[in-house]
């Protein structure tokens, strides 16, 4: 025979102190695991977002970054009068040339400072990244000392909403317009003129090349092309791809920082689990014992503890995951180790992330319960009567 779940549910339910105490902390540890797990489905999707998948970015060979990359004007020149590259509806090369440049700016709600990507771009620079829409006022004039500024950037630091300005590059900079890169990583962005950035400050050179080709497919060809002409040192990169492995470090590091804290607090819940079900056990000898005289077997005991630890966990995890599942409203700023400018990007919860969470808690629920269960399947009738 085998025991009804309703019996163990309600074995559960009469021992609601315990239960929600043990259930509390699996959900701290399956809060702490989906977060982790959202904060970087967050990043990789913000970063994903950022980048097109048919435009290829030109940096020098070698730079992993923009920040890091020269592209002399001669050798950009050369580049996007490559055949491979479309051309827009007046003929010319569908191509950005952009430079790149940091400066430190004051957040609006403290007094501390943080850096900022100030990227100057060309006049189809719109047209690549048509995720990209202004939101308020209107484009810089080429030429001119007037910027747009991203969602993100708008919100957090001083100087950089509608009509406000800035000084930077011995220069005083107007915000013209305001931007909305859906959730990408150009909202962490201010965006001008690239000629007028690069005499700002100095730059005798851009920082990269943004370009799109006539036929995806030509991707390989090209690289190989850019990558073996002498006349160039630069390095051919898809967009996508480019700013996915801008990612790498600090996810590495919030893996690492997200999965030590989840293992530590995880035993704790298990050992919490496992001592409820041990207790359990013990406060109902005589229940097992008469159990058994009435026929069940040792696997039905077995399964009848491991069912309320299961379930345990399953309750732990709903919990856990609904608390994780409300920072998707929360705003997270860092800084990004690869651009050392500070990057906006939020929690994701995905259906993979949310099945994770409920296995591990189901997991930590089976290992906490799995000994004591064993050792009520174990108990003889006689002995556990006698005990009682």
């Amino acid at each position: 025979m085998k025991i009804p779940p309703g019996y163990v549910a309600r074995n559960l339910w009469s021992r609601r102190l315990t239960t929600v105490l043990t259930a509390a902390g699996l959900a701290l540890v399956v809060f702490v695991f989906a977060a982790v797990l959202m904060l970087n489905e967050g990043l990789h999707d913000t970063m994903v977002t950022t980048g097109e998948y048919d435009n290829v970015v030109l940096i020098r060979s070698s730079s992993e970054t923009e920040v890091q990359s020269s592209v002399p004007r001669a050798q950009a020149d050369a580049a996007i009068s490559h055949p491979a590259v479309a051309l827009t509806g007046e003929g010319l090369p569908l191509a950005s040339r952009e430079t790149v440049v940091l400066i430190s700016l004051d957040k609006r709600e403290s007094s501390q400072r943080s850096n900022v990507l100030i990227r100057g771009v060309g006049p189809n620079a719109l047209e690549l990244r048509p995720q990209i829409r202004l939101v308020a006022g209107r484009m810089f004039r080429a030429g001119s000392s007037e910027i747009v500024a991203g969602a993100g950037v708008a919100r957090r630091f001083n100087g950089a909403g509608l009509g406000e300005r800035m000084r930077f590059g011995q220069r005083e900079w107007t915000v013209v317009g305001l931007f909305d890169a859906g959730g990408s990583g150009f909202d962490s962005e201010i965006w001008g003129d690239a000629d007028q950035l690069m005499q700002a400050f100095r730059r005798p050179s851009y920082s990269s090349i943004v370009l799109r080709l006539a036929d995806s497919a030509q991707f390989e060809r090209f690289k190989k092309d850019i990558e073996t002409d002498p006349r160039l040192t630069l390095e051919a990169k898809r967009e996508q791809a480019y700013y996915s492995d801008q990612t790498k470090a600090l996810s590495t590091f919030i893996n690492i920082l997200g999965m030590t804290l989840s293992v530590v607090f995880s035993i704790g819940a298990v050992i919490g689990a496992t001592v409820t079900m041990y207790a359990s056990v013990a406060n109902r000898v005589a229940e097992i014992g008469t159990l058994r005289a009435l026929g069940f077997q040792r696997r039905s005991i077995l399964a009848a503890f491991l069912v309320e630890a299961l379930m345990l966990g399953l309750v732990g995890g709903v919990a856990g995951l609904a608390c994780a599942s409300a920072m998707q409203l929360v705003s997270f700023s860092t800084t990004n180790f690869q651009s050392f400018s500070e990057l906006a990007f939020g929690f994701r919860l995905t259906p993979a992330i949310a099945a994770e969470s409920l296995l591990f808690a189901l997991a930590m629920g089976f290992v906490g319960g799995f000994l004591p269960a064993l050792r009520a399947s174990r108990m003889e009738i006689v002995d556990a009567l006698r005990a009682a």
